[in-house]
């Protein structure tokens, strides 16, 4: 149980031997009774403490009690606390009148009645008392106000984000079913032109050059198919915190050396010509297949939407020791806009399905590349070209630990 705040009264009276009468008086185990022997010394106090009663003497040397309760009345932090006047002097009304236009809510005339004293003193403390609990709840009302209202904002955060995460996740299974589709239907209408070719007993059909071409044909579309599904298991990974990473020391410029000659045919085939540039070694302590993961994904990426341009690729250390990867197209660029947008998971920056891919690529890749401890980022503008950049510490601060989200 939490302890009862104590009320505080204020007695002024240039008499020390009435203070200690009127303290004697109105003493209770819930009051704190603070005593001033002047006007001055009382407006002290009352800017110190928070009164519930102020009981002042009228006559007073130096400023008396109608000249105090004025003061209190132009002073925003007194003007509040009820006055009420000891008189020694009459109950006329012109006196009366007076006391009231000073801002007293009472008098009490000496000789002083002790029931009538303590009665009007316990009113007073009464009301403060209510006045204080209803301030108390008014604020408990308002803080609860203000946090029903942050509640309501971050649920409708929450329901943004469901409704932005149904939508991603809808667009996702429609780009998915349309990638996994268009190879697995190609693959079903090989079969079954095969199948035709078998029950009519043509065996022209199944020379070694035709059968080559559809082995070449078939290893082409279930690449396709397990990479699609290779990139689903990641994206599963990296949310669950469970792609491992098995970092050994190795050269970027190598490394990216043997991945572009893999895939120079294709290169060709989409962008007309390439350039590779390696201006020196660039050793550090990284997860090979996840790098290569890397460069495979950024070169897919510019072969996708290159727009039949030449593509750059550069390997460079850079003075801090940190390796630095660029893959640049002069294809469709990207939007200021969309260029936080397609690192995440299912987004791409062109929403038709024209280009193909699951708006995976750069997602893993840019998580790839933070559980090394590097960053990855774009240049672009929109119709120029794009500039993939990423930074690699030569050895990551967790080496061998993911620091995947």
């Amino acid at each position: 149980m939490e302890p009862v705040e104590k009320v505080h009264l204020l007695l002024v009276d240039d008499l020390v031997e009435n203070l200690i009468a009127l303290e004697a008086l109105i003493k209770r185990n819930d009051v704190i009774i603070h005593k001033a022997t002047s006007g001055i010394q009382g407006l002290e106090l009352m800017l110190e403490h928070d009164f519930a009663l102020a009981l002042v003497d009228v006559r007073m040397p130096g400023m008396n009690g109608f000249e105090l309760a004025e003061l209190m009345r132009g002073t925003e932090k007194t003007k509040h606390i009820p006055i009420v006047f000891v008189s020694a002097g009459g109950k006329e009304l012109n006196y009366a009148f007076k006391g009231y236009e000073s801002g007293a809510v009472d008098f009490l005339h000496k000789p002083l009645d002790v029931h009538a004293v303590r009665s009007k003193v316990n009113v007073f403390i009464q009301l403060h008392c209510q006045k204080r609990e209803m301030r108390q709840q008014l604020e408990a009302l308002q803080r609860s106000k203000a946090e029903q209202e942050q509640l309501l904002k971050e649920l409708r955060k929450t329901q943004d984000e469901l409704e932005e995460a149904i939508r991603v996740r809808d667009n996702f299974m429609s780009i998915a079913s349309h990638e996994l589709k268009t190879p697995l239907s190609s693959l079903k209408l090989q079969t079954q032109m095969r199948a035709r070719h078998v029950e009519r007993g043509n065996d022209d059909a199944f020379s070694i050059p035709k059968v080559r071409k559809m082995v070449e044909t078939d290893a082409h579309l279930i690449d396709n198919i397990v990479n699609l599904i290779d990139d689903m298991l990641d994206v599963t990974r990296i949310r669950g915190g469970k792609l491992s990473m098995q970092p050994v020391r190795f050269d970027l410029a190598e490394l990216t050396k043997t991945v572009v000659e893999r895939f120079h045919e294709q290169l060709v085939c989409a962008n007309g010509s390439y350039e590779l540039v390696l201006e020196s070694a660039a050793w550090g302590i990284w997860d090979i297949q996840r790098i290569e993961q890397v460069i495979t994904n950024l070169l897919t990426n510019a072969m996708r939407y290159g727009a039949h341009k030449p593509v750059r690729i550069e390997v460079r250390r850079l003075p801090d020791g940190v390796a630095q990867l660029l893959v640049q197209d002069n294809g469709i660029g990207i939007a200021k806009a969309n260029q936080d947008r397609i690192f995440r998971v299912f987004e791409r920056a062109n929403n038709d399905n024209t280009a193909g891919g699951l708006g995976l690529g750069l997602y893993i890749v840019g998580q790839i590349v933070d559980g090394h401890g590097g960053r990855i980022r774009v240049e672009s503008d929109e119709g120029a070209g794009a500039t993939f950049i990423v930074e690699l510490p030569e050895i990551p601060a967790q080496t061998g630990v993911a620091r995947l989200s």
